[in-house]
């Protein structure tokens, strides 16, 4: 399904929504994982093609930590748990400029018929620890789309830093919002269109959690039940009475790239926001813990992003 502009005026403070042409005739192709098993769960009202992708994609070489889960009503242990997720590369949208990749997680015996949009940090939707932390949310019963927001580009560690601010400009506002729009209308016209929920939450990282903000600011049909911003970068605080979804803001005290005025400001402004600011730590702890510390506030923070999407998708 390819993306529309969101319903209602653009603020002129938010990135403007890039047209897509043949928006009824787009489709969405998947390539199948490393299993047969790696199917849909529900079929999709676009032409929906198998077809093999360019093997880009970083595969798991090791289960991610999950916390136990409930499965048919009884608990299983996190090794069980993570035979419960498969995931599929997909690719939303017609033709080369139009198209969105991603990398869909879909919980398998214990789905509960809801999915996460996961916005990722500057190091894009195949870095393990992004993926890592979807298929953490998704041993819980989420389905999780990942969408490459760089399209390919993402920023290297190993690059210089002085080219940053360059390699930041190429990610044209306008297009990042497109693809976003993009992977959710998909989400809600087509993923989950045969699923018992409806609902739709999204979770951001950094640079996606800035553009969370923007993305729940845009939401005029009110498409997101929640939202879970862990520390973002460059967001406007100036959005958030726009914002309607409840918020949970994650931080730390330590992080320049994300000021506690800016995530206060933002959870006074925002309605059923709550910001969570762990003392002592900087950016990145949640999903990219470097210490005892960061570990043990990142399965906290984890803790209390899973009751969030509880409450507000499943309750």
């Amino acid at each position: 399904m390819a993306a529309t502009a969101a319903a209602g005026a653009v603020c002129p403070s938010l990135p403007r929504l890039s047209l897509r042409r043949d928006r009824g005739a787009a489709c969405c192709s998947l390539a199948p994982a490393t299993t047969p098993q790696s199917t849909r769960l529900w079929p999709s009202r676009s032409c929906c093609n198998a077809t093999h992708l360019p093997r880009q994609s970083r595969r798991f070489q090791h289960k991610p930590r999950c916390s136990q889960a409930e499965v048919a009503n009884s608990t299983v242990d996190d090794d069980e748990a993570c035979e419960l997720v498969r995931g599929t590369d997909v690719v939303i949208g017609q033709g080369d400029d139009d198209s969105v990749r991603a990398y869909l997680l879909e919980a398998v015996k214990n789905n509960n018929g809801t999915c996460v949009l996961l916005l990722s940090d500057i190091f894009g939707f195949e870095d393990s620890a992004t993926r890592d932390f979807a298929y953490r949310i998704s041993c819980h019963g989420y389905n999780v789309l990942v969408p490459d927001l760089f399209r390919g580009n993402p920023w290297k560690k190993s690059l210089p830093m002085d080219e940053f601010q360059a390699w930041l400009a190429e990610q044209g506002p306008e297009r990042v919002a497109g693809d976003i729009e993009t992977c959710r209308k998909w989400l809600v016209d087509d993923f989950l269109e045969a699923a018992a929920s409806k609902k739709l939450a999204v979770v951001g990282f950094c640079y996606g959690g800035g553009r969370l903000v923007e993305t729940l600011a845009r939401d005029a049909d009110a498409c997101f039940c929640a939202g879970v911003c862990f520390y973002g970068s460059r967001m406007d605080a100036s959005l958030g009475a726009r914002i309607a979804a409840p918020v949970l803001f994650v931080c730390g005290d330590g992080d320049p790239l994300c000021p506690v005025e800016t995530v206060r400001e933002l959870e006074r402004q925002a309605r059923g926001a709550k910001a969570a600011v762990y003392a002592g730590r900087g950016h990145g702890f949640a999903h990219r813990p470097e210490s005892l510390e960061d570990d043990g506030d990142a399965e906290n923070a984890f803790a209390l992003m899973k009751s969030w999407l509880h409450e507000h998708l499943i309750s």
